[in-house]
């Protein structure tokens, strides 16, 4: 449910004040931009999504009637948004070859670095195993069924719940918890072959994705956390 805060501002948004649609808007532009740019894996792209999403959110803000938060429902335009955008393209969402582009370049799934880390004391051999584990990740992410991704990302990149997923992508929360054990189960087999890295003193790393699991780690019950 919304804090009392939000449905207030959506009431008064709902009732004509832009101060409030853009407070709803400024709590949320980062995730939406994010979700777009996870999905489409352009920068130009999600940005023109990110635009599209909110002057859609602005102009049907009367609509909204709190069967969902407004999160859901701003994270449900937008993901429609970049599926229509991948139907109108005659094409599936980027895949394994699919490159972010501009300031994205060189960084994870996540947006972290892949530059070696050079400062003095550094582990060279841990910080090269770290960056061909992100590029594995994210070769592995890129190269998943678009819905897989979609699933994937949400449930893992922005930390929503199942029934969250299901929300927005319309459908039911056995659907998409389906759909995230088939992305595991695809990202595992395509990364069956790493190793967790170590360092000096012989600790693992951290993983560099939630939701993945490298063998030898204990797996999550039906697949998912």
């Amino acid at each position: 449910m919304p804090s009392s805060d939000e449905s207030a501002l959506i009431g008064e948004a709902r009732n004509g004040s832009v101060a409030a649609f853009e407070e709803l808007v400024r709590r949320y532009d980062r995730s939406v931009l994010r979700l777009a740019l996870s999905i489409v894996r352009s920068q130009e792209d999600a940005r023109d999504i990110y635009q599209e999403a909110l002057l859609k959110a602005f102009r049907s803000i009367r609509s909204f009637r709190n069967e969902c938060g407004f999160k859901t429902w701003l994270f449900r335009i937008v993901t429609n948004l970049c599926l229509d955008r991948a139907r109108r393209d005659g094409a599936r969402l980027p895949g394994p070859h699919g490159r972010p582009v501009g300031p994205e370049e060189g960084r994870g799934p996540e947006g972290e670095s892949l530059v070696v880390d050079t400062r003095p004391g550094a582990d060279p051999e841990r910080m090269l195993a770290a960056a061909e584990t992100r590029r594995r990740v994210g070769e592995a992410l890129r190269a998943l069924p678009g819905r897989e991704r979609l699933v994937f990302e949400l449930r893992h990149d922005q930390g929503m719940r199942l029934a969250a997923v299901a929300e927005i992508l319309e459908t039911t929360e056995e659907t998409v918890r389906n759909c995230l054990y088939r992305a595991h189960q695809r990202l595992r087999e395509a990364l069956g072959d790493l190793k967790p890295t170590t360092g000096a003193r012989g600790r693992a790393a951290p993983r560099s994705m939630p939701g993945l699991r490298l063998p030898g780690e204990s797996e999550p019950v039906n697949g998912v956390e």
